[in-house]
């Protein structure tokens, strides 16, 4: 059985890649549900399906495409990963993770994350784009769990400021310069694939969560652990809210993510373009 989690398997993948492109990217993109229209906004030199690569885990999630695209955003190298993987697929969080480390070992320096993600604040809205600021891990999986590579990262990794404060002033000074504040907020991580129920909902509120998603968390890890600057953004698509509740409706929250792709398009696109000023 493959370790996914080892120095030699990312030694090997990114050979692979070099096959096809020899880009060495400063930042890594990494898209969620719906949000597809950021890896458009790429200027491409080289496109290569996650499922050509030996041993790539991949993604079987609806309206995650599996591609990896290299090319320049804003005048940046970057690599963009248009699909993500989930553990609620049947992926263990090591498979999961495997593109945040690929990342690293291909030269990127900074992770932006995309999701899609419940909204449990009442003070929110369906469709706003909110930055990541902590996460509660409820997922009952690390993806660091088992022997570390110390080529990899450390043992004991330091969770203290998962989310690059530099990152999110740049984010929020671009987002006000667009017309628009950009709120902070804590993301729980559950494992899914089901919704919440109420009185599930009830306790994140009560635990300090914002938002409740099935992602990020095991990558947000993982890039701490490797090296990686992160920075995660993720859409309400949904409000989450106990005493208001209405049944889930899949279709809408996919609209409701397709129809903030252009915020969050030109958000990324300007942090981006932040980056290379610096």
């Amino acid at each position: 059985m493959t370790d996914r989690s080892s120095a030699a398997y990312l030694d090997r993948l990114t050979a692979a890649v070099r096959e096809r492109s020899d880009a060495t990217p400063r930042v890594a993109i990494l898209l969620g549900t719906g949000l597809g229209a950021v890896a458009e906004a790429i200027e491409r030199s080289a496109v290569m399906a996650q499922a050509d690569l030996p041993d790539m885990p991949v993604s079987t999630a609806a309206h995650h495409a599996g591609e990896i695209i290299f090319g320049r955003l804003a005048g940046v190298e970057v690599v963009a990963f248009s699909g993500r993987l989930h553990c609620y697929e049947g992926h263990s969080a090591q498979d999961v993770v495997v593109p945040v480390r690929l990342a690293r070992w291909l030269g990127a320096e900074i992770l932006i994350m995309g999701s899609a993600a419940g909204g449990i604040d009442p003070s929110q809205r369906s469709g706003e784009v909110v930055a990541i600021a902590d996460h509660i891990n409820l997922m009952g999986v690390n993806p660091l769990v088992g022997p570390n590579d110390e080529r990899v990262g450390p043992r004991w990794p330091d969770m203290f400021a998962t989310y690059d404060p530099a990152l999110l002033k740049l984010a929020s000074t671009r987002a006000i310069a667009a017309g628009w504040p950009l709120r902070q907020g804590v993301y729980a991580g559950v494992l899914g694939p089901n919704l919440e129920t109420r009185a599930e909902y009830r306790m994140l509120r009560g635990m300090g969560a914002d938002l409740v998603g099935m992602s990020t968390v095991p990558e947000a890890i993982a890039a701490v652990h490797c090296g990686l600057r992160t920075l995660a953004l993720a859409v309400v698509t949904d409000m989450c809210l106990p005493d208001a509740l209405e049944p889930a409706n899949i279709e809408r929250i996919i609209a409701a993510a397709n129809a903030a792709e252009p915020v969050l398009t030109r958000l990324i696109t300007d942090v981006v373009a932040g980056l290379a000023e610096t």
